[in-house]
């Protein structure tokens, strides 16, 4: 009988009938892919036992080989991020030789334990959910939709973790979580389309997973606050409702810093017909001393690439995030694994490009001059990204400049 023998990244030799799904290819699959390919959650098929992957065996070792599967569109060769899933070169070995070998199931003792998969524990210290469902009708487009919860904040309340969970996650585009702080005339006239400098508790992307602020940092949620819902929905062929709920968890005690998350965006967009690579920048510096976190770029369907770089002396530019491929339907969040200082005085410039022309799948007509707008067919430019300051520094007071600079 003859037998492959597949190299590893170690340097070790594997037999690839010898490969198996409980003893290998079992813990990988936890680690990278059950997270959203379970019941409930965006995967399209569950990926939790033997019976639910061996049909998708060869499907998997193609996306995996490709790099298509688990989405993660960092370029490698910039920066390094905490919530990175990709694949290691054994990982990828070990799938691979699986597949070659017949997908065999092998000992069911083999198995790793079961993971626990609630996204934060203990139970959330507050759960709140629109007042009634919101009719996503067929083949229609919707304005965004905004939704004033009112959990009765009466005193303030600092913030580790908020989970938003949709009703109906194939509706869902995206959902952005706003803190309206006592005061604020937002929405109070009537018009949604007003805009607003409120803080944003949590955003909602497919495939992202639920805002968690690291060891001793937090958000704000002010006495007598509000939290309002924005929500894009994407219409399908036939009718749907979302009643999306949120779930929030409440620092222990008082944290050392305060995150915010902070937005710089381009609105002056004029993509021109056809074109394969326009590009659109906007830059700006930071007021304050302040850590940098994470970053999470926004763009619609002709969206193609993002870029996070910071503008020093002498010309230098020092990108700290490439998105080579952006993906309308897998808008990750890049957080960094190790937070990095920005001095006030920074220079921060971010890149958008996008493809206006037939070449782009998703292109809903390459005819058309695109400018901004909201809707999924029009376009964005806006690099959002966390940002850690003392606990003391609100939004508008970090944008007044720090005695001194």
């Amino acid at each position: 009988m003859r037998f492959l023998w597949l190299l590893l990244a170690t340097g070790l030799y594997v037999r690839a009938e010898e490969v198996t799904f409980h003893r290998d290819v079992e813990p990988i699959l936890q680690k990278h892919c059950q997270s959203c390919h379970r019941p409930g959650e965006i995967g399209p098929m569950p990926l939790m036992n033997y019976a639910q992957v061996r049909p998708w065996a060869k499907s998997i070792g193609e996306a995996v080989a490709l790099r298509k599967m688990p989405p993660w569109f960092a370029d490698p060769a910039v920066g390094h991020f905490a919530n990175d899933p990709s694949l290691s070169a054994d990982e990828l070995s070990t799938v691979r030789a699986w597949v070659i070998g017949g997908a065999r199931e092998g000992v069911k003792t083999d198995a790793p334990a079961p993971v626990v998969r609630e996204r934060v524990r203990p139970a959330p210290d507050l759960v709140t959910r629109m007042p009634k469902p919101i009719r996503i009708p067929a083949n229609q487009t919707l304005d965004y939709q905004y939704i004033v919860l009112s959990p009765a904040f009466s005193e303030d309340r600092w913030v580790s973790a908020v989970d938003i969970l949709p009703g109906d996650r194939g509706v869902v585009h995206h959902a952005v979580l706003y803190v309206r702080e006592p005061g604020s005339r937002w929405l109070r006239e009537g018009d949604p389309k007003s805009g607003t400098t409120s803080d944003i508790l949590a955003i909602y992307t497919p495939g992202a997973p639920l805002m968690e602020c690291p060891p001793g940092m937090a958000k704000k949620i002010p006495a007598g606050s509000d939290l309002v819902l924005q929500m894009h929905y994407n219409s399908r062929k036939t009718d749907a409702k979302d009643q999306t709920e949120i779930r929030v968890w409440y620092a222990k005690e008082t944290p050392q810093s305060r995150v915010l998350t902070l937005q710089m965006s381009q609105y002056g967009l004029r993509i021109p017909p056809g074109a394969r690579s326009y590009r659109a920048a906007v830059s700006g510096s930071v007021p304050r001393d302040a850590v940098l976190l994470s970053m999470f770029p926004h763009m619609h369907l002709r969206g193609s690439g993002f870029e996070y770089q910071i503008l020093g002396k002498a010309g230098r530019v020092d990108t700290l995030l490439r998105v080579e491929h952006y993906n309308f339907y897998w808008q990750l969040n890049y957080r960094l694994a190790t937070p990095r200082l920005l001095p006030a005085g920074t220079q921060l410039l971010f890149t958008g490009y996008y493809d206006n022309s037939a070449n782009n799948p998703l292109n809903p007509d390459p005819t058309e001059e695109v400018t901004w707008g909201e809707q999924s067919q029009e376009e964005m430019m806006v690099g959002f990204f966390d940002v850690a300051v003392p606990a003391s520094v609100d939004k508008p007071s970090f944008f007044i400049r720090a005695p001194g600079r």
